[in-house]
């Protein structure tokens, strides 16, 4: 039987852990490792200077695996004391999307994927553009598309594994699906926000800084432009490679665009 690996960054308690338990809990033996509080934005972050706490818990009547540290350390502590070897991590559903490079860089949603990728698990990321777990949970609109997406992305790669020269795969929803809304397979745009600093004055007038980004016009043809504007679904492959010289694997787009097929595919299928 394979084994799967289940993790997000936004702790044990989102619904968006609970809800890809649930969709792929019958693939395989799924283990539901995650951070026990919200660690939004800790990129590839791991652990170093401290010790890491694993606590188990039944939440909503299965397993988990909470522990103190970043996302990225939960792939360590899985692959190398709870699990084991595992076939597929799949790390979401996260609240709010993960489009552009901008985001992806600092995201622990991809920051997971990105740390079972250089463990050679095949890995895929799931997004959705909503702003808290209320939006997400009971959406009636939304669920039989995630539940499709979710189902149908992660068999695809048990039985034909990542496609050639792509370690992760970041599929992005939009937060409202059209009846013809379909996956499209896209690149990840540069920049998503225009990045801001606002001053402020504490009571002891002591400075403090909040970071914040305005949202920026959607390059076409980019997984933002598509979830945004499009209202469509992002599937965007991700490479480790980040050398900009040597020699670099040839992505098999056949597959990708074969992976694209199969979901739009049940998308109808689930229309008709």
């Amino acid at each position: 039987m394979v084994k799967i690996l289940v993790t997000n960054d936004d702790g044990i308690y989102s619904p968006g852990l609970r809800i890809l338990y649930e969709y792929v809990k019958d693939l395989g033996e799924v283990y539901v490792v995650a951070p026990e509080t919200p660690k939004s934005a800790s990129g590839l972050g791991i652990t170093l200077h401290k010790p890491l706490r694993v606590s188990v818990m039944d939440l909503c009547g299965f397993k988990v695996y909470a522990t103190s540290g970043t996302p990225s350390d939960t792939i360590y502590l899985a692959a190398l004391e709870i699990t084991g070897n595992v076939d597929l991590v799949l790390s979401g559903i996260n609240i709010g999307d993960n489009t552009s490079m901008q985001v992806i860089l600092s995201s622990g949603t991809l920051g997971a994927a990105f740390q079972a990728a250089l463990l050679g698990i095949p890995a895929i990321a799931y997004s959705v553009d909503v702003e808290s777990g209320d939006e997400l949970e009971g959406n009636e609109e939304l669920e039989p598309i995630l539940r499709t997406i979710v189902r149908e992305s992660a068999t695809y790669v048990l039985r034909n594994g990542m496609p050639r020269g792509v370690d992760v795969i970041s599929i992005n929803f939009p937060r409202t699906i059209g009846k013809d809304a379909k996956v499209k397979l896209v690149r990840a745009s540069k920049l998503k926000f225009s990045e801001k600093i606002d001053v402020r004055v504490d009571p002891r007038g002591g400075k403090y800084y909040w970071l914040f980004g305005s949202l920026l016009e959607p390059e076409k043809g980019t997984d933002t432009y598509v979830v945004h504007r499009e209202r469509n679904i992002a599937l965007t492959p991700l490479t480790l490679d980040m050398n900009a010289i040597g020699p670099r694997q040839e992505v098999d787009v056949d597959s990708l665009n074969s992976l694209v097929n199969v979901l739009n595919t049940a998308l109808r299928q689930l229309r008709s």
